[in-house]
């Protein structure tokens, strides 16, 4: 299920918008980059153009996650993941929310799925219980300060939440890098020398 970051985003989004906007579902190559690009409820903010868009429901066709619908004036696409892997609703509103989101505790997800699907009291939990059970969902670490433990999705392993590297010290043997400043003051010195020379000269 590797797949890359761009093709999350549209998939995500094709869930999100059969939710939430059933009226223009399956959606248009352009209201397919608007909703990837769009700012609120995404992390992270992109900008991906038509091409870069087309390309990603090319690759999630062949996987056969997604599908060409002929539409009365423009091209519209829909995802099959009821279909294939034959997804719940219940389960593709979480799985969208954490493609759109990232890692989330079970509180952020209750939260923030409220749009897509109506979760009942211990339903949430019993759901990402299924999807780590067929392997779309992971359960991460929990953060310094944290009481809930974080989930996220397992359909890329390159956009697995990891722990931020230590910064790596880089041996320099030369001198530390100019500022501004410090160039700037440099050059005014450097002035003033030669006009006290001038100066002296005459």
């Amino acid at each position: 299920m590797d797949l890359d970051a761009v093709e999350v985003r549209v998939l995500g989004c094709l869930i999100e918008k059969q939710r939430t906007t059933p009226d223009v579902y399956p959606l248009s190559l352009n209201s397919l980059r608007a909703a990837c690009n769009q700012s609120t409820n995404r992390d992270p903010v992109v900008a991906y153009d038509e091409a870069t868009i087309r390309d990603a429901l090319h690759r999630l066709a062949r996987r056969r996650w997604t599908r060409f619908a002929s539409g009365a004036r423009a091209a519209k696409y829909r995802h099959l993941l009821d279909e294939n892997p034959g997804l719940s609703v219940d389960q593709q509103a979480l799985l969208a929310v954490l493609m759109l989101r990232g890692p989330q505790t079970p509180g952020e997800l209750r939260q923030r799925v409220e749009r897509l699907y109506a979760f009942r009291e211990g339903e949430l939990e019993a759901t990402l219980e299924t999807l780590m059970e067929r392997g779309f969902v992971a359960r991460h670490e929990r953060r310094p300060g944290q009481k809930e433990e974080r989930y996220g999705h397992r359909l890329s392993e390159d956009l697995e939440d990891e722990p931020e590297a230590a910064p790596v010290a880089v041996a320099n043997d030369g001198p530390p890098p100019e500022s501004r400043i410090d160039r700037l003051e440099r050059e005014v010195a450097e002035l003033k020398r030669q006009v006290a020379e001038l100066l002296g000269k005459e």
